[in-house]
């Protein structure tokens, strides 16, 4: 279900579903040679319990955009957002910056706020009293596609 949409992030609101979850083998699995595996434990995995830890402060939200690629934050992936976390320096927030939502790394210095993009071609914004704005949540996980 959207819960919001602006020019750069789309917000989604998690849906919790009783008894979800999909198959799971706890095995790990080698990027490197591949071992005979003794046991397979078949679990049930839902992604909600591994990713959400506050159901009622988390949000998810696409990125729109290239200016965290540097962070692993691509075009299309899906954000996941807590709002009850503490905002702190060098985290990942999801921020409301003078009537859009952003996606930026913050940078606490001195009493100053700055919002720092992962690519070289965006600018730094340093926030001023002139801004409207509100750090909305931070970045917990990052869940990508990968075909």
């Amino acid at each position: 279900m959207i819960a919001h949409k602006s020019n750069s992030l789309i917000f989604f609101l998690p849906e919790a579903i009783e008894g979800a979850g999909t198959n799971f083998f706890d095995t790990g699995i080698s990027a490197g040679f591949p071992s005979p595996a003794e046991d397979f434990k078949e679990q049930r995995l839902s992604l909600d319990d591994e990713l959400v830890k506050n159901k009622e402060a988390t949000f998810y939200a696409k990125v729109s955009g290239q200016s965290m690629i540097g962070a692993g934050l691509d075009d299309n992936d899906l954000l996941v957002i807590d709002r009850s976390l503490e905002p702190a320096n060098n985290k990942i927030a999801v921020c409301f910056l003078d009537g859009e939502f952003t996606v930026k790394r913050l940078r606490v210095s001195n009493g100053e706020v700055w919002l720092q993009p992962e690519n070289p071609n965006y600018p730094i914004i340093k926030i001023t009293e002139d801004n409207n704005f509100v750090i909305w949540g931070i970045v917990t996980n990052v869940i990508k596609k990968v075909y």
